[in-house]
């Protein structure tokens, strides 16, 4: 505490020299009293020195324009007053807000001092196209205007080369992003297959200790993979694919009778009494065509 009182003691000992040096400080003052100071409007003053910097240079290099504000325009009087009543309406539904006259507004006045300006710049564009056209200055840009580029071609470069770097580096991280998603929904995948895994061998030796116990005699438990229902086109063009390169396995034999092969009858037909025409014992059909030596003597004959 001491050594900071000391040090504000030295900083007002010090500030009370200086303007004692300076003849501000009168006798039996113990502080710097400064008088406040007065707005003076020198206009004499201010008009010698417009005089003085005033340059008579051309309407086309000042571009001045002295006017009164363009007229309201009928859609921005009914946005004006669309605005207005909007505002009111807020105001009114919330007490909590400040509840100001129209006039003394700060929104709306905001608003209306927009509004001024646009109209101000409205009068002076209608004012200073005519004034351009008389001098022969021309006030639209051609179609075929090519403006030169503020930046070089070496710059532009860079920038491309950024935004290219910056694209890629975007697109690496979007790639990275996917794959860890791709490999969290895989370990999630993977961790439901094992659980139902788990819970499938839970639910078969449950089968298992039921049966062995008694309680159930049903073995259909045992089939590890559930009939599923085949339609009737993939059923066809199962039966089209036997048909063209077979069933696959073996073969060899495949036409060889067996014991129940031979047991089978019922394809069998009885033979019809009295036989077949035109057949021998051995149900072959006999041959009509006479031998070669009758062939030869009838042929003589003639």
């Amino acid at each position: 505490m001491d050594y900071s009182s000391d040090s504000e003691l030295s900083d007002s000992d010090r500030e009370l020299q200086e303007a004692f040096v300076e003849g501000k400080l009168k006798p039996g003052l113990n502080t710097v009293h400064q008088a406040p100071k007065k707005a003076v409007n020198n206009v004499e003053g201010l008009n010698h020195k417009l005089e003085e910097i005033y340059l008579n240079l051309p309407w086309i290099e000042r571009l001045d324009c002295i006017n009164a504000q363009a007229p309201l325009a009928p859609e921005l009087a009914a946005q004006l007053m669309a605005h207005e009543q909007k505002r009111e309406n807020q105001l009114k539904n919330n007490k909590k807000l400040p509840q100001l006259k129209a006039s003394e507004d700060p929104i709306l006045n905001d608003f209306k001092r927009e509004m001024e300006f646009h109209r101000q710049a409205q009068a002076a564009v209608l004012d200073a196209i005519p004034k351009l056209k008389a001098l022969g200055i021309p006030t639209k840009r051609p179609d075929d205007y090519f403006a030169e580029m503020a930046k070089t071609d070496e710059h532009m470069q860079k920038i491309r080369e950024h935004l290219m770097t910056k694209q890629q580096q975007q697109q690496r991280s979007e790639r990275v992003k996917q794959l860890r998603q791709q490999r969290k929904e895989g370990k999630m995948l993977q961790i439901q297959t094992k659980l139902q895994r788990q819970q499938e061998k839970k639910e078969m030796l449950d089968q298992v200790k039921k049966h062995r116990k008694g309680v159930s005699k049903d073995l259909d438990f045992l089939d590890s993979k559930k009939s599923k229902a085949i339609s009737r086109k993939a059923l066809e063009k199962r039966n089209m694919k036997n048909k063209k390169f077979g069933f696959g396995g073996k073969k060899k034999g495949g036409k060889l009778n067996t014991r129940d092969t031979a047991a089978d009858i019922s394809e069998y037909r009885s033979p019809k009494p009295g036989g077949r025409k035109g057949r021998d014992s051995k149900g072959k059909q006999k041959n009509n065509r006479p031998g070669k030596n009758r062939r030869i003597k009838a042929k003589n004959k003639k």
